[in-house]
């Protein structure tokens, strides 16, 4: 009884010591096929078993490596990364430290060349300096300063605009409510009048009567 208890646990403490293959990957023995998956720096698995020799990620849409994706994977001989739009900016450094930092006999570097920016396009990632690359990051926060600042401008001409719309629509106000205060006044007093002239004739027949 007690044998077939420890059989039943058996694969659940293997899982723990072993990550699983990773979903849309395929596992054959200790090597990870996750090439052609159509997988993204974002969609990428965070994890590989740990045992991991020989490790496929060619032929996706990645642009960047998560840091610290390859750091555990101690047995590792074997990467492909070709066939990537790898984007040559910050994002990058984390990815050619780890090949600077692999034995030249691991040919990983090999097809690792840059898509963006397109002053380094077609370039091995290894061979590009790190003032290269912090160059590439510079230029791409120049860009977006850039549109920082015209959102800003923009944002400024549109307050500009509203305050002078509303600047016209209240001297419009004034000057509507100034012309019909002045013809509420014109016709009270024109009301007036009549009313004078009405009362003068009763007077001067009352004067008679009384004479």
């Amino acid at each position: 009884m007690k044998g077939l208890l420890l059989l039943c646990l058996l694969p659940l403490f293997g899982g723990q010591r072993s990550p699983a293959c990773p979903p849309l990957c395929s596992c054959h023995g200790s090597q990870v096929d996750c090439s052609s998956r159509f997988f993204t720096s974002s969609s990428l698995p965070t994890s590989f078993p740990a045992g991991t020799t020989s490790l496929r990620l060619h032929d996706n849409r990645l642009t960047s490596l998560p840091n610290g994706l390859l750091d555990d994977l101690t047995s590792l001989g074997s990467v492909s990364l070709h066939g990537n739009p790898w984007q040559c900016d910050c994002g990058i450094l984390y990815l050619r430290s780890w090949l600077l930092r692999q034995p030249a006999t691991l040919t990983s570097h090999l097809g690792v060349n840059c898509s963006f920016p397109p002053g380094l396009r077609g370039r091995l990632l290894v061979y590009l300096t790190e003032k290269e690359v912090l160059e590439s990051c510079h230029y791409w926060y120049c860009d977006l300063a850039l549109v920082s600042q015209v959102c800003l401008f923009v944002f400024v001409l549109v307050q500009a605009a509203l305050l002078a719309a509303l600047i016209v629509f209240l001297r419009r106000f004034e000057r509507l409510s100034k012309e019909a205060r002045r013809t509420t006044e014109e016709s009270f007093t024109a009301g007036e009048s009549p009313r004078e002239n009405e009362y003068t004739p009763l007077n001067g027949s009352s004067i008679e009567v009384q004479l």
